[in-house]
């Protein structure tokens, strides 16, 4: 016999699907975002992807001998670190192409939980650390702390940051870069971005790196005042950012990318502590829609 389903109350539909109200931008690089969103969708959130960065494997002839060069050296170095999800997987794929079998005694380092999981798919040591996904965070780790002879392969992309080599090398390392990426920022207009965030409803926004951030702000500044202080006219008519700054939830991935953010004026800025999937998830549950009654959904 059939049966009619039970109709769910609000606190019921609450707990199956506790993002039923979050309307959510996600800005990684296209190609990085369709885990996320599904997952989102699952809990009842809806998704928007606008990628703030786009990442290409280095193409200059140069740049591709100087990575191969260093690649082939490897076995001459006692630690790999990758800084990023990027530098994993294109950084995996130059090692598989010339290693058979990793490099004997080399230890691989990562930056946060997702890349050190894209790494463990090789049986070498892989640390990382457990309280959070900065540069600062890994050289806390016991194993960086005496380097000094040491020779130590960084992967990443073309520039960044250089806290993480400068103190390696003051601790005695050498340390040598593997530049495996560039990165881009996808060409949108201030105009398409706010028309997004309007039509879409969108409360929160997904920013997993300081550079995302920065590209999300400046394209809510505009080219007139980018780079500029935020002394924009303060009424939500004149200036759209001002009206943002206090009603959109920020989910990032770090200390250093939240206080730019209060700093840049956002008063709703959630630190997920890492920028996988998982975390990232765990955080957006926090975030103030999901807390709103019933009346108050979208």
């Amino acid at each position: 016999m059939n049966t009619i389903p039970k109709q769910l109350s609000g606190t019921d539909l609450q707990a199956a699907l506790p993002l039923q109200r979050c309307r959510v931008l996600l800005t990684r690089p296209a190609g990085q975002i369709e885990r996320l969103a599904l997952a989102i969708a699952d809990q009842g959130g809806r998704t928007l992807s606008l990628p703030l960065l786009s990442i290409a494997p280095v193409q200059e002839r140069d740049d591709i001998e100087r990575v191969k060069s260093r690649i082939l050296a490897l076995d001459t170095c006692d630690i790999a670190i990758f800084i990023s999800t990027n530098a994993a997987h294109l950084g995996l794929e130059w090692i598989e192409s010339y290693w058979p079998q990793l490099p004997v005694g080399l230890e691989a380092y990562a930056v946060g939980p997702g890349t050190a999981a894209i790494l463990r798919q090789h049986p070498w040591p892989v640390h990382c650390a457990d309280t959070g996904v900065t540069s600062e965070d890994l050289l806390a780790l016991p194993g960086l702390q005496q380097v000094q002879g040491k020779r130590i392969a960084l992967f990443r992309g073309k520039g960044g940051r250089e806290l993480l080599a400068e103190t390696l090398r003051e601790r005695g390392a050498q340390v040598d870069y593997i530049e495996l990426y560039t990165r881009q920022v996808p060409a949108h207009t201030r105009a398409e971005v706010l028309a997004a965030l309007q039509e879409q409803h969108i409360n929160c926004v997904v920013l997993t790196s300081l550079q995302i951030f920065e590209s999300f702000l400046g394209l809510l500044k505009g080219p007139e005042t980018r780079g500029a202080a935020l002394d924009l006219p303060q009424d939500t008519a004149a200036n759209p950012l001002l009206g943002l700054q206090q009603t959109l939830t920020l989910i990032v991935p770090s200390a250093r990318v939240e206080q730019n953010a209060r700093r840049a004026g956002f008063a709703h800025v959630l630190n997920a502590g890492g920028a996988d999937d998982l975390t990232v998830l765990a955080c957006l549950r926090h975030c103030p829609a999901t807390q709103a009654g019933p009346q108050e959904a979208l």
